[in-house]
């Protein structure tokens, strides 16, 4: 894969034409090594094409280290990216000692353990038994954006409309994470303040992922 992400270290995923693990264990119907070094949309929309329906992150992704903010950003909004396709993905996140500091992420493909927690199997349970996609998606209408949250149990909903620019424009600019000096710092409380943008350090992560495929009637969602 090509045209490079400026100011993003590639990273390399497997994938695989199956969700089973075992399955995709197989010969045919691996799809090897994939370097991504685009935008998670870009690619994430490639490796569908291409026929992947599992792909494996490189390593953990860790919320609690600001060394690794830049990291943490980007693989969450990959991981949402693959979610908003309907394709699994194998990966670990660690969150800290918080039981409930999962929920922030509940919306993503749920990962194989929950690090950092006193149960991370059991939390991961947890996890997959409350998940179901389009929990926390936007999608883009003519003169507005329009976000859906569950990740709390409620519906919230925020419509920006184009008399609200500046928040189109933060969401353009935090679609793979952005560092915080990219986004107005009012716009950023607002958005903080309803836990659509996460911090991790310097970096900023847009929870949302934008919709693709309605699991079901939009207005049940």
């Amino acid at each position: 894969m090509t045209a490079a992400l400026t100011g993003t270290a590639p990273f390399t995923v497997t994938a695989s034409r199956d969700y089973d693990p075992e399955v995709s264990t197989l010969p045919a119907m691996s799809l090897g090594s994939y370097e991504i070094d685009m935008s998670g949309g870009e690619a994430a929309r490639r490796l569908f094409a291409a026929g992947a329906r599992h792909v494996v992150l490189p390593r953990p992704v860790d919320v609690t280290d600001p060394a690794d903010a830049a990291w943490t950003v980007r693989a969450l909004s990959f991981v949402g990216d693959l979610t908003s396709l309907a394709v699994s993905v194998g990966w670990q996140l660690h969150t800290g000692p918080d039981p409930d500091a999962w929920r922030h992420y509940g919306h993503l493909h749920p990962p194989t353990a929950v690090l950092g927690t006193a149960d991370p199997a059991a939390t991961a349970l947890a996890w997959r038994s409350a998940y179901y996609i389009c929990k926390c998606v936007f999608r883009h209408g003519p003169g507005f954006v329009q976000i859906r949250d569950r990740r709390y149990g409620e519906l919230r909903r925020f419509t920006i409309g184009d008399d609200e620019p500046e928040y189109q424009e933060a969401i353009g600019a935090l679609t793979d994470g952005a560092r915080v000096d990219a986004v107005p710092r009012a716009v950023l409380d607002d958005l903080m303040a309803e836990t659509l943008v996460l911090r991790y350090g310097d970096h900023l992560w847009w929870a949302p992922y934008r919709v693709r495929r309605w699991s079901e009637a939009p207005l049940v969602i």
